[in-house]
């Protein structure tokens, strides 16, 4: 597909609404539509403001010519600003997910929320364990390496040995 050279979006004033039949700038997104270098037909990219990366890139129907692109109109671009927000929210909720775990243990002193929140340095990752009573009063918190594996049994195990280091 074309990429979307930063002298094609210079220039532009963000907050001022642009509708145009290939390209459309509102509410904070930029619909663009594009030649797909690939094939015979055309893409849309949708650009939140401010980012430099398209969150989403898809393919745009052709025109009833079939050879231009259909004219983007408040209906397609409404549809592709939902569509890209999910996209990216849910691209966001992955990566919460995958960095941010939680597990639930239960002692003869009630119930310990355990959680690891990895941080993905590139040069030195690590992880974040730690552990909450019921009322949410932190009782432990240590750095622990980025490949630790909070499951219910090592969790159980760090709380039995009284929230040392896991070996």
């Amino acid at each position: 597909m074309t990429e979307i050279s930063s002298s094609e979006s210079d220039g532009l004033d963000e907050s001022a609404p642009i509708k145009e039949a290939r390209l459309w700038c509102d509410d904070g997104w930029t619909a663009r539509v594009i030649k797909n270098e690939d094939d015979e037909g055309w893409a849309v990219s949708m650009t939140i403001d401010g980012e430099p990366e398209p969150a989403l890139v898809g393919p745009w129907t052709m025109g009833r010519d079939k050879k231009n692109p259909k004219p983007l109109d408040a209906n397609a671009f409404n549809t592709l600003v939902k569509t890209a927000s999910e996209f990216r929210r849910r691209h966001e909720q992955q990566l919460h997910a995958m960095f941010h775990k939680r597990v639930t243990v239960n002692t003869d002193d009630g119930r310990i929320d355990v959680t690891l929140d990895i941080e993905p340095d590139e040069y030195d990752p690590y992880a974040m364990l730690a552990a909450f009573d019921a009322n949410g009063e932190e009782l432990a918190r240590l750095k622990v390496s980025a490949g630790f594996k909070l499951t219910t049994s090592s969790a159980n195990a760090w709380v039995a040995n009284e929230f040392r280091k896991p070996a």
